[in-house]
């Protein structure tokens, strides 16, 4: 004996030893079910050693699930998978289905070990009549485990060894199918196998594939479709009904022939569901963000999955979870929230612009709404996207752009915080340039040159005034007062950053939103004022659970206290009033509302934000391609402020409507008083009804070009109507009666702007 068989033979004596001549046997049949491979010489001794370095036991994991994400209310609004799989109990499965798979890849299912003797023997003769493999000779059990180790193989070289035609394969499923059915009932064998074999276009288990075929579930698949189903896997390619029906229908017989062959089904049943041609009733899967109801919100979640390392170490991981750990996602997107937003946003103003809009639930960070007026995909001739536009970058959505006005409440907020009262007044003149700015660390800025974006209604504004006619100038004052660093930081303490994920720009025009933001992120800050003071950071996830029902850590929303509950209540209160005599006017919603218009650089684009009690919202409107243009669409927040207004109505309806907190803290407010509509009347006659109001009263020393009769009054500044503080002087704008025409407008709004930082409304 040479040393070379002294070194074999033990392996070999150990392999007899374990597994018996019978087993042996089997292995033999099975290797010459292969292909050639090499001697047979070689081959023993590769599967021998193989045999004796596999482990002794088999870790059954289950097989990739596709995710199932759900929206608060249950309802599915999107699936992420590698493989279309959903399994289900083998109670969930027609009986006839089971039986069709039984006949056709493993008649003595039940009656034999991992290894089938005589099946293996018949397959040894099939393929020596044949010259040719024509018929395999592995179990259902041996064909669970290679489709196991198939799906657990994390690289395509693993892949390819899974489904190698090798003999030390072979000889590797068989020990493993061993310890299989050591620890596995046939019948939870049987279920393994429908939930993992493949069956074709794209549906793995049987589940998929009834829905896939015949848009119905495995539990009621009937005899033609189950013996349809059941012959796919022997070569899921060639008898793909969808492609190749005529293979799918030949091979659909030869099941249920065997079936009657078995006494499982009598001749006539198996005539009769022959005679019958193939129906299909397909249903293509749903995957990824791109199917979803929801699909920016979709690609949120999508994105918090993969980028938030409470989810896996690595992307890698994070990815393998999402993709194939099975999960039951619970989200907090409310859908009639969502279809309240979509509607409003599909009413959007009739420039070719993009509107975008997130919802937040006050106290909880709940993202209850995410949508884009443009389609999901990628035809960009078409104006689709993928960038979620209502999202940060962390999120899938771009860098980010102007919040516009909407960010003079935290300075606002930061004014009130530090003692400045209510009815303080600060100059609001049509331009100004403001110096003696100094950052958090002490450093200094240019003058800062500022304008209004419309025209103010007097030289003066306090912070109720200021802020519902949204004056810039005023707040560029204000700001100073208030002091850069710490307007900043109160826009840090709720939740405001770049949407490139870096701090706040700490300069002058940050109080007119320079920092590009999302809306998502704005209609959290503005949530945790409706919240009395408390910001909870966005969060569209509340429950993961994987395959098994064990239940994932999810990170939840932390809440923290940004401002006093009297200063964020004041806040509340002057934010009222932008809807009722401010830049937002008329845009109440019939329940105790706030909010604040904002308009972008040269009216490329506008903002509105506000807030219920119960809700808060953030819209944008303009173009994502170019945040900064220089083209005018003449767009300012109250603009939008209709796409606010219709899909809040849309969203509480039904609903108990709450109140705002009044402040217990007195913040010094002045009175304010309604100047009276004058327009038209002789000058002395409206000179004494505006000082019978309580107003001082001027009288302008030009008379104006007009067609009203000499002596009567053109219009006033603040004009008629206008709620201002009571010391307010009013002046009075006489007609000469020339007949021009020139000025009979109500107190002329508007201009021509002169560069600086133009925003407002």
């Amino acid at each position: 004996m040479t040393d070379e068989k002294a070194d074999r033979e033990p392996a070999i004596l150990k392999l007899i030893r374990l597994l018996g001549a019978a087993l042996v046997a089997g292995v033999l049949v099975s290797f010459l079910a292969l292909p050639a491979v090499g001697s047979a010489g070689m081959a023993t001794r590769d599967a021998s050693d193989s045999f004796n370095k596999l482990p002794d036991d088999f870790n059954i994991q289950p097989p990739p699930e596709r995710t199932t994400v759900y929206s608060a209310d249950g309802q599915v609004i999107a699936t992420f998978y590698h493989h279309n799989r959903e399994s289900v109990r083998l109670d969930q499965v027609a009986p006839i289905m089971r039986k069709a798979v039984v006949a056709i890849e493993d008649s003595r299912f039940y009656q034999h070990g991992p290894l089938d003797m005589k099946g293996s023997a018949r397959a040894l003769v099939t393929n020596a009549q044949e010259g040719g493999v024509k018929q395999g000779g592995s179990t259902l059990t041996q064909q669970y485990v290679k489709n196991l180790l198939v799906e657990s193989a994390d690289t395509d070289k693993e892949v390819e060894e899974a489904k190698a035609p090798t003999f030390g394969r072979k000889l590797r499923e068989l020990r493993y199918a061993v310890n299989v059915e050591k620890h596995l009932s046939k019948d939870q064998i049987l279920q393994g196998y429908l939930n993992i074999a493949y069956f074709g276009a794209g549906a793995y288990g049987v589940q998929a594939a009834a829905q896939r075929y015949f848009s119905k579930d495995a539990t009621e698949l009937a005899l033609p479709e189950a013996a349809l189903l059941a012959g796919i896997t022997n070569s899921p390619s060639y008898y793909d009904p969808t492609i190749f029906p005529d293979h799918a229908l030949e091979r659909r017989n030869t099941v249920l022939y065997r079936m009657a062959e078995l006494k499982m089904i009598t001749k006539q049943q198996a005539d009769q569901a022959a005679a019958q041609p193939i129906k299909l009733h397909t249903k293509l899967p749903k995957s990824d963000c791109v199917d979803s109801k929801v699909p920016f919100f979709c690609q949120y979640v999508k994105n918090e999955i993969l980028g938030n390392p409470a989810f896996g170490k690595t992307e890698n991981d994070r990815a393998k979870l999402l993709y194939r750990g099975g999960l039951t996602i619970r989200t907090t997107i409310d859908m009639k929230a969502q279809k309240a937003a979509q509607q409003a946003l599909n009413r959007r103003p009739s420039h070719s612009r993009t509107a975008t809009e997130a919802m937040v639930k006050p106290g909880t960070g709940e993202i209850k709404a995410m949508v884009v007026s443009r389609t999901y995909g990628t035809n960009v001739k078409k104006g689709e996207t993928q960038l979620n536009l209502a999202a940060d970058y962390a999120h899938g959505g771009n860098l980010g752009y102007s919040a516009g006005s909407t960010f003079k409440i935290f300075t606002l907020a930061a004014a009130l915080d530090k003692g400045i009262n209510a009815g303080s007044s600060f100059p609001a003149p049509e331009s100004a340039t403001v110096s003696g700015y100094r950052d958090c660390k002490g450093n200094g800025s240019e003058p800062w040159p500022v304008q209004n974006a419309e025209k103010s209604k007097g030289k003066s504004a306090n912070l109720q005034t200021g802020t519902w006619e949204s004056i810039n100038t005023f707040y560029a004052y204000l700001e100073k007062a208030v002091g850069i660093c710490d307007a900043v930081k109160m826009a840090q303490d709720f939740g405001m950053k770049r949407s490139d994920g870096k701090p706040l720009q700490q300069n002058p025009a940050q109080v007119l939103g320079t920092n590009e933001i999302d809306v998502t992120h704005l209609a959290a800050a503005y949530a945790g004022f409706a919240a009395r003071g408390e910001y909870c950071t966005p969060i569209a996830i509340t429950e993961v659970t994987d395959s098994t029902g064990k239940k994932i850590k999810v990170p939840k929303s932390k809440c923290t206290k940004a401002v006093d509950a009297d200063i964020a209540d004041e806040v509340t209160n002057i934010l009222q009033g932008v809807l009722t005599k401010g830049t937002a006017a008329g845009m109440g919603i019939g329940r105790p509302a706030a909010g604040k218009t904002g308009t972008c650089e040269s009216f490329t684009c506008a903002v509105f934000a506000g807030y219920t009690p119960d809700l808060a919202a953030a819209v944008w409107y303009g173009d994502p391609e170019a945040p900064w243009g220089h083209r005018n669409y003449g767009v300012y927040g109250r603009n939008v402020a209709p796409i606010w207004r219709a899909s809040m109505m849309g969203a509480l309806s039904g609903t108990k409507a709450s109140s705002f907190h009044t402040p217990v803290k007195d913040f010094g407010t002045l009175d304010q008083k309604q100047i009276p509509n004058v327009q038209g009347m002789p000058v002395q006659q409206a000179k004494k009804q505006i000082e019978n109001a309580g107003f001082s009263v001027q009288i302008s020393p030009r008379a104006v070009d007009s067609s009203q009769p000499a002596n009567t009054v053109v219009y006033t500044s603040p004009s008629g109507g206008s709620q201002v503080d009571q010391d307010t002087t009013v002046m009075l704008f006489v007609s000469n009666g020339s007949g021009a025409g020139v000025a009979d407008k109500k107190g002329k709004r508007g201009g021509k702007k002169h560069g600086g930082w133009p925003f407002g409304n």
